[in-house]
C-alpha cells in the first residue's frame, strides 16, 4: 500500500491550498487517516485526523477554523483544505493511515503505520 500526497506548493500568507492523499493498492474502509507536518528544525506535529468509525474529524488548535479535513471512501483519498495560511504553516505535510489507531492515540504519529512521502507547503509573507 502506498500513500501518495500531493498539492503542496508556494503560496502567499492568507492564501489557500488543498492537499490530497491517495491510497494506492488497497480498498475498503476501516482506516483512520491523519495529516501531520514537520517544519524546519521542528518535530513532526499533528494537524488533523478522521477516525475510522463515525468519520469525526479532529484538529490541532493551531489550525482549527482554518483547515478542513475530508475523506472520499470511494476514491480512497483524503483531503486537507487549508485556508488563511500563515508563515507558521510552512512545513512538509505528511498523510498517514492505520486500521489500528484508537481514539486516544489519534494525534500521535506513532499510532500510524502507513505514511505518504510528504509534500512541501511554503507560505511567504
Amino acid at each position: 500500500v502506498q500513500l501518495q500526497a500531493s498539492g503542496g506548493g508556494l503560496v502567499q500568507a492568507g492564501g489557500s491550498l488543498r492537499l490530497s492523499c491517495a491510497a494506492a493498492g488497497r480498498t475498503g474502509s476501516g482506516y483512520s487517516n491523519a495529516w501531520f507536518r514537520q517544519g524546519p528544525g521542528k518535530e513532526r506535529e499533528f494537524v488533523a485526523a478522521i477516525f475510522r468509525s463515525g468519520g469525526n474529524t479532529y484538529y490541532a488548535d493551531s489550525v482549527k477554523g482554518r483547515f478542513t479535513m475530508s475523506r472520499n471512501n470511494a476514491e480512497n483519498t483524503v483531503y486537507l483544505q487549508m485556508n488563511s495560511l500563515t508563515i507558521e504553516d510552512t512545513a512538509v505535510y505528511y498523510c498517514a493511515a492505520s486500521r489500528r489507531v484508537i481514539l486516544s492515540s489519534l494525534t500521535s504519529p506513532y499510532a500510524y503505520d502507513e505514511w505518504g512521502q510528504g509534500t512541501q507547503v511554503t507560505v511567504s509573507s
